[in-house]
């Protein structure tokens, strides 16, 4: 049900485009560039701007903006909120520790997957990963499972008409490529990326659903490459995914 447009906050809309506009690649940013960003005018990313560094969310410099850790208390009340995260941690760190590797559990939001809970054993990315962390779905073995769990007109939407951003040479790029690895992940029932998120890198997701069988979260091994070929991953690594699953889905009853 869409809610009346007069009973929205225009303000509060602004000020949250501010927020997102701000990203690893844009961390520091002037009113220019953030009223470009969000196709606010300048006044009124001024203004947000101004009230956010006021509340303590940004540092100003007298040009530039940056989000201050205060940021961190909106997504972790949401984070706090979520029975997943609880849920599935126990489970997580029980995986983890038995194999040796580190284990996540991430949401979609858009394009994007959001990580809503970690069990980490050995750092294999150049970035650290929490809660919160977000990662494109197109290149992980998460958010290949939670793109194909959703209609395929809507996967194909979310992924765009252009080339996508190549991380790494081993990325698939065009939609197409990536819409016919979904179509064999829908089949399969896991994912398994070899590299494309970043060199050295393997991973091998499996679809948390509920007993209804309905998507609400993936759930991955990250790996580092050992020279075995990536056909082996499933074979090693699948049960132990699969029994997570399985388990959780008693749990979301």
């Amino acid at each position: 049900m869409l809610t009346p447009t007069r009973d929205l906050m225009g303000g509060l809309a602004k000020g949250l485009a501010v927020i997102e506009a701000f990203n690893p690649d844009h961390p520091r940013q002037s009113i220019a560039e953030v009223s470009a960003a969000t196709g606010l005018d300048r006044a009124a990313a001024r203004r947000c701007l101004l009230t956010l560094a006021h509340l303590g969310y940004a540092d100003y410099d007298g040009k530039f903006f940056t989000l201050t850790p205060r940021v961190l208390r909106l997504g972790t009340a949401c984070l706090a909120t979520m029975p997943l995260p609880n849920l599935v941690q126990p489970l997580l760190d029980e995986v983890s520790d038995a194999i040796g590797e580190s284990a996540s559990v991430s949401i979609l939001d858009g394009d994007e997957i959001v990580y809503v809970a970690r069990s980490a054993q050995k750092k294999v990315m150049s970035i650290t990963l929490m809660p919160g962390s977000r990662l494109p779905a197109y290149c992980t073995s998460m958010g290949r499972v939670l793109l194909a769990a959703l209609p395929e007109e809507q996967a194909r939407a979310r992924l765009g008409e252009a080339p996508l951003p190549q991380r790494t040479a081993h990325t698939l790029t065009e939609p197409g490529a990536v819409m016919a690895e979904l179509a064999r992940v829908r089949t399969a029932g896991y994912a398994v990326i070899d590299q494309e998120v970043e060199i050295g890198l393997r991973s091998i997701a499996v679809p948390l659903m509920t007993a209804r069988r309905v998507t609400v979260a993936a759930v991955n091994l990250g790996l580092p490459v050992r020279g075995e070929p990536i056909e082996a991953l499933a074979e090693r690594y699948l049960p132990a995914l699969q029994d997570v699953q399985a388990r959780m889905r008693d749990i979301l009853r």
